[in-house]
């Protein structure tokens, strides 16, 4: 079973033709409203391909958090240990969407309750894991206690280090694989992607969008190249590689291998709107990568 610990966000999503600048208003061409976080849409790619996955997290008891709840429950994740917290809004996203770019911004609500006593709670489910993945949207002190059990007990573990600002330099030695994107990376480790990658390797994986995603194995410098695809959102691009990633290497598939099939999975999820409207089953990733 892969357990993911993080948010659980309702995505309120508006399409626009034209992104404003700051200070500018401009006319959206609709608004749409779907289940998401980073740690919910990660849960949801990793049970689409098949893998046994629970989620560790929290969220209001408002009409969001049942909305989130039974999305999730639809999609076979175990939430026996989703925290539910009244008198706190669910987590919330507000997403614009034009030409195939995004911009986000999250409100955490209750995500920001999940505390490292609530972990404490729950970690006989932790120590279960055949791996553990994270995000940035609960806080960094829970992430550090998730982390530190996992070491202690030789869980590997994928760490999505978004939102970036609440990223710690303790993370690095204590996560297995950290996932950050091309802008990401820069901003975290500087402007030299290839002396950080040399400084990490086999540990630092970097999704480069549709230019694919790169890691240095030690030796050399490994490029997995994109799949064309017409993209029609990329909101959940980067959840869904996470978890396709986290469901290779439990498959006992090398860094290589699980960050192509990851990257298949990820090129899949952009054709449709919704960060999970679009993750898609294991056969469809097979078709994809041939």
């Amino acid at each position: 079973m892969i357990t993911v610990v993080g948010s659980i966000n309702i995505d309120l999503v508006v399409q626009t033709d034209h992104m404003p600048e700051q200070g500018e208003t401009t006319l959206g061409n609709s608004l749409s409203i779907f289940t998401g976080g980073k740690g919910a849409n990660q849960a949801v790619s990793i049970s689409r391909l098949g893998k046994e996955t629970q989620i560790i997290g929290a969220c209001g008891t408002d009409e969001y958090g049942k909305i989130a709840l039974s999305s999730l429950k639809k999609e076979n994740i175990k939430t026996d240990h989703v925290f539910l917290v009244p008198d706190v809004s669910t987590g919330v996203a507000s997403i614009i969407v034009s030409n195939s770019d995004n911009r986000i911004i999250v409100v955490p609500g209750a995500n920001y309750l999940l505390t490292p006593e609530k972990i404490s709670s729950v970690k006989d489910e932790i120590v279960k894991s055949e791996m553990v993945v994270l995000q940035l949207e609960i806080p960094p002190e829970t992430v550090q206690a998730v982390l530190e059990i996992c070491n202690e007990y030789h869980i590997p573990t994928i760490l999505n280090p978004a939102p970036m600002d609440k990223f710690r330099k303790e993370f690095i030695d204590l996560a297995t694989y950290i996932t950050p994107n091309e802008m990401e990376c820069i901003s975290l480790f500087g402007e030299n992607m290839e002396e950080t990658l040399e400084q990490y390797p086999n540990k630092l994986v970097v999704t480069l969008g549709d230019q694919g995603a790169r890691y240095y194995d030690g030796e050399k410098h490994v490029y997995i190249n994109s799949y064309p695809v017409k993209a029609v959102d990329t909101t959940g691009a980067g959840d869904t590689f996470n978890g396709s990633f986290a469901v290779a290497l439990t498959e006992g598939k090398t860094i290589e291998e699980a960050a192509r099939f990851a990257n298949a999975s990820a090129s899949l999820s952009v054709e449709k709107k919704g960060a999970q409207t679009g993750m898609p089953s294991y056969e469809m990733v097979l078709n994809r990568l041939g």
